[in-house]
């Protein structure tokens, strides 16, 4: 894929200022002729035809102009480069997490999560050079330096000569060491990926990283990659310093060219003072643009390093893409009455076997259904599978006759309630993580969904109630505690299907009696699936399923399976074992 063109697509959102920063570029490089014609003229009247000061007004207030006329446009160009990128980056990013989101977690779980956070900041924030610098010096890079050769062939045409035949020399160098510092700079940005994604794991892992006395050897690795990191950056270091020098020395080289052939025709008459002081002031700023691109041509590789990586995210395939052009919207405060997997399979890529293989499965409103297996038996993919994070290879699953796959996924989502067996909270206080999906919601209701999941009287005991902070992951909460709040945060979302991961795994035993009575009551005029092992988690279901290797072994009431002595019972048994 050319990541350049990827880059030019992006830029392109933000037109209009790169517009105006290339135009006030492009102005103060003409006010740079006007500026080396007033100063030559100045010194050539002043040293040559005896000026005095009041005759040299008119040029000296010229001048005075233009540098204000420089400065303001220089402003301007900061200006209109810097909205420029913010504008592309705040473009990419929010592309980046739009697909993210929909993406959802099973379309990135083989992703390093640090690798995704140091693409959305660092590689994100790599366009800015790209953008705000290096794009609009490459357009002036041609501008300029054409606009000054255009006044000085008129007046001197051995002189435009060798301003265009030198020129290019600049270019030149920039390509031949830019190609190895480009190859460099993505060694680079491979290697920060890398480091960011081992430190993220090592901060995560660090309590079982002392569990198990691991600390040193991973510090010494995290030590090891920082040094590849360093000497990678190093690397880019030398070759961006190369560059610069090659680049000044090109410059100077032919400014020096320049300035002999001017000295030595004036030194035999072959050319005037004035003209030929003109040129001389003009020489530098004819090659000042193309060094800077030089400079900036580090910048576009780091950028193009990073928009490697950028759509590599971007072109992840989202599992939950719908199948029509055109969703359907369930409204809002319709009841479900019925979900049906009819025929469902689904495949996960490189896996021989299948997760779910022709599926069929009702689950009714006012039922609370048991989802029982051994671990792979495919209840954790039913589960995606509900909440629209995956979607069946054949098969469908119809919500009161609906198909899922043409549905909003968004809209569907905030009609599911999932507790899983793991909760993420977020640093925040425990009334922020319980009213995750209503922010407005009231203390009343606030406390309605702490009572229901029993977390109620722990929140009255601490000194600021619901204001108090948990820490990030809830580390200020033990494990039974959080998953009470996730609890309390599917009570909050009140919504017509509820699927819950062992939501008792956690729990002691007292308060899994009660978790069970709830969720009982709870699927009264509510479709309840519960992803269960133990025993007191089936004893209010209607409908119990075995799932084994992707198929449904059992199907029935806990009186009727534990009667046929089967699967079920050898799975009771394990779990209640292992408990």
């Amino acid at each position: 894929m050319n990541y350049d063109r990827k880059l030019l697509e992006w830029a392109w959102q933000a037109w209009r200022w790169l517009a105006g920063s290339v135009m006030t570029g492009y102005g103060s490089g003409v006010l740079s002729i006007l500026q080396a014609w007033l100063l030559s003229r100045l010194i050539s009247g002043v040293f040559l035809q005896g000026k005095d000061l009041q005759a040299s007004l008119p040029e000296l207030w010229g001048l005075l102009v233009i540098f204000a006329g420089r400065a303001v446009f220089g402003w301007l160009h900061e200006v209109s480069s810097t909205a420029a990128a913010v504008r592309v980056k705040n473009h990419v990013r929010e592309m980046l997490l739009k697909h993210l989101y929909q993406l959802g977690p099973a379309g990135i779980h083989e992703e390093s999560t640090g690798e995704i956070v140091s693409t959305a900041t660092q590689g994100v924030e790599a366009l800015d050079g790209f953008t705000g610098q290096y794009l609009p010096q490459a357009v002036l890079a041609g501008l300029v330096p054409i606009t000054i050769l255009a006044v000085v062939f008129p007046i001197d045409v051995l002189s435009g000569v060798i301003l265009l035949l030198t020129g290019p020399l600049i270019p030149f160098f920039m390509v031949l060491i830019g190609k190895a510092a480009e190859w460099v700079t993505r060694q680079q940005y491979t290697a920060l990926g890398r480091m960011s994604a081992y430190f993220l794991d090592t901060i995560q892992g660090l309590t079982t990283l002392k569990q198990f006395n691991q600390s040193q050897p991973r510090v010494e690795r995290v030590a090891a990659i920082s040094e590849s990191y360093r000497e990678k950056t190093m690397q880019v270091l030398r070759l961006t310093f190369l560059s610069a020098l090659a680049l000044e020395l090109a410059a100077t080289l032919s400014t020096a060219v320049i300035a002999v052939e001017i000295g030595l025709r004036l030194l035999y008459g072959g050319m005037t003072f004035q003209p030929a002081f003109f040129i001389l002031i003009l020489a530098p700023e004819f090659y000042l643009p193309l060094r800077q691109l030089g400079l900036h041509f580090h910048a576009g590789a780091a950028a193009s390093a990073g928009a490697k990586r950028i759509m590599a995210v971007l072109n992840m395939k989202a599992a939950d893409q719908p199948r029509s052009a055109q969703l359907y919207l369930l409204p809002a405060n319709q009841a479900i009455s019925q979900v049906k997997l009819e025929g469902v399979t689904f495949h996960y890529p490189g896996r021989g076997e299948a997760a779910l293989e022709n599926l069929d499965l009702v689950l009714k409103s006012g039922e609370l259904t048991a989802l029982v297996g051994e671990s792979g038996a495919g209840k954790s993919t039913l589960a995606q599978l509900l909440l629209g994070f995956l979607r069946p290879q054949a098969g469908r699953i119809l919500v009161d006759g609906q198909d899922l796959a043409v549905m909003d996924p968004q809209a569907w989502r905030q009609r599911v309630a999932w507790v899983p067996q793991q909760p993420y909270l977020f640093r925040d206080s425990l009334g922020a993580n319980i009213s995750l999906d209503r922010v407005n919601a009231s203390p009343e209701e606030l406390a309605a969904a702490a009572r229901a999941a029993g977390l109620e009287r722990f929140i009255q005991s601490l000194p600021d109630g619901y204001a108090t902070q948990i820490g990030e992951r809830g580390t200020r909460l033990s494990s039974g505690q959080a998953q009470r709040l996730a609890l309390a945060r599917a009570f909050m979302k009140d919504a017509p299907l509820v699927i819950f991961d062992e939501p008792s795994a956690r729990l002691d035993p007292e308060l899994e009696e009660e978790l069970a009575e709830t969720i009982a009551r709870l699927s009264a005029g509510r479709i309840c699936l519960v992803i269960a092992h133990r025993l007191s988690s089936l004893r209010n279901a209607r409908q119990i399923v075995v799932l084994q290797g992707g198929l449904i072994r059992e199907r029935g009431t806990l009186e009727e399976l534990q009667d046929h002595q089967g699967e079920l019972v050898k799975l009771v048994r394990l779990a209640e074992g292992a408990g």
